[in-house]
């Protein structure tokens, strides 16, 4: 195993995670209302996300590619909304004790509801490629082992950044009075609703310019 390579995946799938976006926010919003653990295994499902793009740009599976983003009106509509409904009902939740496994959704819907979410963004693809280009893997034209071990080190450079975050929001979530707490669900739910509104205008922006 290339060694190197697995290391550039690694660094890349924590960079890409550690971007600051709806799905970093409803990651946190979920490990303060539900706990550590769930908000953890939500953060998995976005790192197997971000693997599952990778894997498509390192495979250089190139219809798969132009299937889905010629599918990005839709996903994006989809997703936009999706975030702006997720955002009001954060802005009016009222914050209280973290949940008990009874009352937290299951884990099961945790992991595949934000993996779905998360794969509505086909441009990731684009954007995998690129960042392959510019450190020197040539998407599609290596080995199958290569191509799986840089879509591995994608997938547990992201899991790594959900592992950091969440423990950190969970500590700090014991520290934060209610009303802090509060504030910030009203801000990062005002936030989610601008991501939502955005990605719903580029969407109808790109319905418009190939109509």
């Amino acid at each position: 195993m290339d060694t190197g390579l697995a290391i550039r995946g690694l660094v890349i799938g924590f960079t890409v995670a550690a971007a600051v976006g709806p799905i970093s926010l409803l990651t946190i919003r979920r490990t303060l209302a539900h706990g550590r653990v769930y908000g953890l295994v939500s953060g998995l499902g976005v790192a197997t996300a971000d693997a599952t793009y990778a894997g498509i740009a390192a495979f250089g599976l190139t219809a798969v590619t132009t299937l889905l983003v010629s599918g990005r009106v839709v996903l994006g509509l989809v997703g936009g909304i999706v975030i702006v409904y997720l955002g009001l009902r954060t802005i009016r939740s009222h914050p209280g004790p973290v949940a008990t496994a009874a009352e937290r959704p299951g884990l099961p819907g945790a992991y595949g509801s934000i993996f779905a979410l998360t794969m509505t963004n086909p441009m990731t693809i684009l954007s995998f490629a690129a960042i392959f280009a510019g450190v020197g893997f040539a998407v599609g034209g290596t080995g199958l082992a290569d191509a799986l071990v840089i879509t591995l080190g994608v997938w547990l450079g992201s899991s790594l950044w959900w592992v950091i975050l969440t423990a950190v929001v969970a500590w700090a979530r014991e520290r934060v009075s209610t009303r802090g707490l509060m504030w910030v669900n009203r801000a990062s739910g005002s936030a989610l609703v601008v991501f939502g509104l955005v990605a719903i205008g580029l969407a109808v922006t790109a319905a418009s310019a190939t109509a």
